[in-house]
C-alpha cells in the first residue's frame, strides 16, 4: 500500500522535495498538489481534490496568514505553505494525519511520523499511564519523550527567530438551531463521500455493521453513481442480532455486494498474533486485529475502503451540554432535560444531576487539582467518579496506580490545569471526543497497511467536523430521537434506519477475549515496563481482570482494554529498542 509521509525543517531528508517550498520533503509516491507566485506557495499532501487553480486562489490566504482557509477542501491531507519568513504546517481538524515536532536551537524539526524527526525514539510510559488513569489531559504530547503533537484542530507556524506557535484553526461558525445547520452538514457528509467513491475509479470497500454511522456512509456512497462498492460485515456468537438483520437490510436496499465473515474464538480480542504491527502509539484497535483480519479478507486490496468512523462524535453529544447550561446559568432548562434523560432510561437522575452541578461549579481547572489531589490522598476505588459527565474521571485505571504512580500522575494533572483549553464544557469534550477518534484512525493505518485496506473516514473530513459543530451540542443531544441531526440533514435516508436508537458494541467478544487469554494477559501486564516503572500494581490489575473474565464487571473493561494494548505497544517498543541496541 501506498506510504504517504512528510518533513521538515532539519528533518527535512531523504524524500522528494515540494516546488517552491525549501526545507519540506515529502515521500516519493505522495500524492501532492502545489502552488506559488514567488512569494508565497502552498502545498497539500495526502487526499485532497484541490486543482492547481483552487490552490493559487488560496495565495492570498497565506500572505494574509489566514491559515485555516488552507484546511477548506474535502479530504484528509497536510498543508505546508510559506510567505515570507513564516512557515505553517498542520494536519486535519481530527489529527488522523498529524504533525510532530521537536524544537532545536536554531530551526524546528516536524515530520507527520515521529519516526522521521531524525532522534532515537523513547516511550513516554508516565504520560501513557495518566492518560489510562485520567484521561488524555495532553493533547499537545506524543507518546514519546521530547516530542511534542500539534493537537487536532491547530497547526504549526514557524517564524524565522521565534519558537513554534500553535494556530487555532477551528473556524467553527455557530448556527441557533439544528434545523439552520442541518442542511450544510448533509451537504459536507455527501460530498466527503462522494469525492473518495468517485475518485476510486474502481471497487470500493465499505464497513456495514448495521449502525447509523456505517449504514448512512454506504447509502451515500451507493447513490454517488459511481464504482461499485463491495460492504463487509463481521459476525460471530457474541454479536447483536439486530445489528446484523440491520445490516442485511442495508445491504438489500442500497443493492451492493455484500460479505458477511462469520468469527470463533480465534478471532476473540486480546490474541496478539505473532507478526503483528506495533505502529507508532497504543490503539485499542491492536487488540482487535483477528477480528479485523477475518472481516476485511474480502475487500483486501481495493481502492479504498469507507468507514463510519467518528460519526458518533460529529453527529451526537455528550452531557457536557448541560453542563454548558449550567455554566450559562440556565439551571432550569438544564434539570429539566436531565430529569428526563435519567427517566427515560429508568435511572435516578439524583446522582446523575449532582456529578453535572459539581463540574459545573469546579470549571476544568478545578476539577483537575481535584483529581490530583485524590491520587495523593490515596489509593482511588474503582469506579468512585463514575456517573455524570466530568473534565476528568479517575476510573478504574487510576485504581491500579501503585503510590508512586499516584504522585507522577497527579504533578502532571496539576500542570494540565493551567493549559490553555476551552473553557466551555461542550466546547471541551467535543474537541477531546474528536482528538480521541482522530487518534484512533491514526493508530490503525499501520494495521489497514498489513491487512491491504486504504481506510478513508469522511465523517472526519474538516468540513464535515465544522458543520457538525456549528450545530449546538445541545441540539445534537437528543432526548427521544438518536443523533437527530442525520434524519434532519439527510431527510432522503430511508426512515426505518433514522429511527434505530439502539447501538451495538463488543462488550460481549472483549470479555469472552479476557477469558480466553487470561494467562497470557496477566504475564504481559506484570512484566511490562509500566510494571517494572513501578507506576501500576500488577496484583490490582489481575483482581480486576479475573472479574472482568468472569462477566462480574464489566465497568473495567474499557480500561483494561486501554491498559493492555498499551502494556503490549511498550512490549513491543523496548524489545524493539533491544534488538537496535544489538
Amino acid at each position: 500500500m501506498t506510504r504517504e509521509w512528510i518533513t521538515g525543517g532539519t528533518a527535512a531528508v531523504n524524500g522528494t522535495g515540494i516546488e517552491g517550498l525549501a526545507d519540506v520533503c515529502r515521500a516519493p509516491a505522495a500524492r501532492v498538489r502545489a502552488a506559488g507566485d514567488g512569494v508565497a506557495a502552498v502545498a497539500v499532501v495526502g487526499d485532497c481534490p484541490a486543482g492547481q487553480q483552487e490552490l493559487s486562489a488560496a495565495l492570498p490566504a497565506v500572505r494574509a496568514g489566514r491559515w485555516a482557509k488552507l484546511t477548506r477542501w474535502p479530504g484528509s491531507y497536510w498543508v505546508i505553505a510559506t510567505g515570507g519568513r513564516q512557515q505553517f504546517v498542520c494536519g486535519d481538524l481530527a489529527g488522523i494525519r498529524t504533525v510532530y515536532y521537536t524544537p532545536g536551537e536554531h530551526r524546528t524539526a516536524w515530520a507527520g511520523e515521529p519516526g522521521l524527526l531524525g532522534r532515537p525514539l523513547v516511550p513516554d510510559p508516565l504520560v501513557l499511564t495518566a492518560r489510562l488513569a485520567a484521561g488524555d489531559q495532553w493533547p499537545h504530547r506524543s507518546p514519546y519523550e521530547q516530542v511534542r503533537q500539534v493537537p487536532g484542530g491547530f497547526g504549526l507556524l514557524l517564524v524565522s527567530g521565534a519558537p513554534p506557535q500553535l494556530v487555532d484553526l477551528g473556524d467553527i461558525e455557530p448556527v441557533e438551531e439544528l434545523r439552520d445547520g442541518a442542511e450544510r452538514f448533509g451537504r459536507a457528509l455527501t460530498t466527503a463521500v462522494r469525492h473518495r467513491i468517485r475518485a476510486a475509479d474502481e471497487v470500493a470497500g465499505a464497513d456495514l455493521s448495521g449502525g447509523l454511522d456505517s449504514s448512512t456512509a454506504l447509502v451515500l456512497a451507493a447513490d454517488a453513481g459511481a464504482g461499485a462498492v463491495h460492504a463487509v460485515t463481521y459476525t460471530d456468537g457474541y454479536t447483536s442480532g439486530e445489528d446484523m438483520a440491520f445490516a442485511v437490510r442495508v445491504a438489500e436496499h442500497t443493492g451492493v455486494r455484500h460479505t458477511v465473515a462469520a468469527g470463533g474464538d480465534a478471532q476473540l480480542p486480546f490474541g496478539f498474533r505473532t507478526g503483528q504491527p506495533t505502529g507508532t502509539e497504543p490503539v485499542l484497535e491492536a487488540a482487535m486485529y483477528a477480528m479485523d483480519s477475518a472481516y476485511l479478507y474480502p475487500v483486501r486490496g481495493l481502492g479504498l475502503h469507507l468507514t463510519g468512523h467518528g460519526g458518533d462524535v460529529v453527529l451526537d453529544s455528550s452531557a457536557a451540554c448541560w453542563v454548558r447550561l449550567l455554566q450559562d446559568g440556565r439551571r432550569r432548562e438544564a434539570h429539566r432535560q436531565v430529569v428526563a434523560f435519567a427517566r427515560l432510561r429508568n435511572t435516578a437522575p439524583g446522582p446523575y444531576w449532582k456529578a453535572l452541578k459539581q463540574a459545573a461549579a469546579l470549571g476544568r481547572a478545578g476539577t483537575l487539582e481535584r483529581a490530583a489531589a485524590a491520587l495523593e490522598h490515596g489509593p482511588v476505588l474503582p469506579g468512585a467518579a463514575m456517573g455524570g459527565w466530568s473534565w476528568c474521571h479517575l476510573g478504574a485505571g487510576a485504581s491500579w496506580l501503585t503510590a508512586e504512580g499516584r504522585h507522577q500522575v497527579a504533578a502532571l494533572l496539576r500542570q494540565a490545569a493551567g493549559d490553555r483549553q476551552p473553557q466551555e464544557a461542550d466546547t471541551f469534550d467535543q474537541w477531546a471526543a474528536l482528538r480521541s477518534v482522530g487518534a484512533s484512525a491514526r493508530g490503525w493505518a499501520p494495521y489497514a497497511d498489513a491487512l491491504g485496506v486504504q481506510p478513508v473516514y469522511p465523517y472526519l473530513d474538516n468540513e464535515v467536523v465544522r458543520a457538525a459543530f456549528a450545530v449546538p451540542a445541545l441540539a445534537r443531544r437528543g432526548l427521544v430521537t438518536y443523533k437527530p441531526l442525520l434524519r434532519a440533514a439527510l431527510p432522503q435516508l430511508p426512515g426505518w434506519l433514522t429511527s434505530r436508537r439502539s447501538k451495538g458494541s463488543f462488550t460481549a467478544q472483549r470479555i469472552a477475549g479476557l477469558a480466553r487469554h487470561r494467562d497470557l494477559l496477566e504475564e504481559l501486564i506484570a512484566t511490562s515496563p509500566l510494571a517494572a516503572g513501578g507506576l501500576i500494581d500488577p496484583a490490582a490489575v489481575r483482581a480486576a481482570l479475573a472479574q472482568a473474565a468472569r462477566g462480574q464487571s464489566a465497568r473495567v473493561i474499557a480500561d483494561l482494554h486501554q491498559l493492555i494494548v498499551t502494556c503490549w505497544w511498550l512490549t513491543g517498543q523496548t524489545a524493539g529498542r533491544e534488538v537496535t541496541a544489538c
